[in-house]
């Protein structure tokens, strides 16, 4: 996978790409995480890549033509890459996903991730003050993603929430590969507990049941666990989960003892 991201600070990108998962998926080879000084694509010798708003208004607002500039640049670098060392079908395969992050895109999920964690190119677009030309929206990108109904100075912060995310999807990624099937909103369902050792800490014990060495009946504690947990923590997601026949039974009688408990 590919990841590019077009921010004016690569100084706070380039550091979590070198740390932790990130890291060792980079130097592994697993992703290609690169960083664009849209800035170097300003086109003005004052290098401005913002102007003030037609119409009026507060703030300035990010021009068109270094972002287009920027992203036909990384662009015509995969083209050659894939020139270099794949077949022309395998890069006509890799059209990239062009991603905005704003607070007026999608809510971004787990579910977004795992569709995000199967693309080969994904670019990002990391923007300051008020916001971007319209056009930018328009004809450019791809996807607009939000992590939430709140407003930060800039998208990289949020781009890298996303990358982290689809990151660690990929094959190799993380130590155990079971490790991300069983996250939370994976299953549709926050995840089960976590125990380890010491089995007795400060008089709170580890739940009999994980020291018994019987998986299968560990894997029914841990769904009953997820299901718990999803229905006192997040409830709204019982409502688009994949749920079996037992499920649905395991829910029922975990409400049932909730109301019981609170009468």
């Amino acid at each position: 996978m590919r990841i590019d991201v077009l921010t004016l600070f690569p100084d706070m990108c380039e550091g979590v790409f070198g740390t932790s998962i990130l890291g060792k998926a980079r130097e592994k080879g697993i992703a290609s995480l690169n960083t664009v000084n849209f800035r170097d694509f300003s086109g003005n010798k004052h290098n401005s890549v913002d102007d003030t708003p037609y119409g009026g208004g507060g703030g300035m607002v990010l021009k068109p033509d270094p972002i287009f500039a920027a992203v036909e640049h990384v662009l015509a670098q995969s083209s050659n890459s894939g020139e270099e060392g794949n077949a022309a079908e395998d890069t006509a395969a890799m059209k990239p996903r062009i991603i905005l992050m704003c607070p007026q895109g999608r809510t971004y999920n787990q579910q977004i991730a795992e569709e995000l964690a199967q693309e080969q190119h994904l670019i990002f677009i990391c923007g300051h003050y008020e916001g971007y030309d319209e056009r930018i929206r328009e004809h450019l990108v791809t996807d607009e993603l939000s992590i939430g109904d709140y407003v930060l100075t800039g998208g990289e912060l949020p781009a890298l929430t996303v990358i982290d995310s689809v990151v660690r999807l990929q094959p190799g990624a993380l130590g155990n590969e079971t490790s991300a099937i069983a996250d939370s909103f994976s299953t549709g369902l926050l995840e089960y507990p976590h125990y380890t050792r010491p089995a007795e800490f400060r008089g709170w014990k580890v739940p009999d049941m994980l020291l018994s060495g019987h998986h299968a009946n560990i894997e029914v504690w841990r769904r009953e666990q997820a299901l718990q947990r999803t229905l006192e923590r997040r409830p709204d997601l019982l409502e688009t989960a994949e749920l079996t026949v037992k499920d649905k039974q395991t829910l029922k009688r975990l409400q049932e003892q909730a109301s019981l408990q609170k009468n």
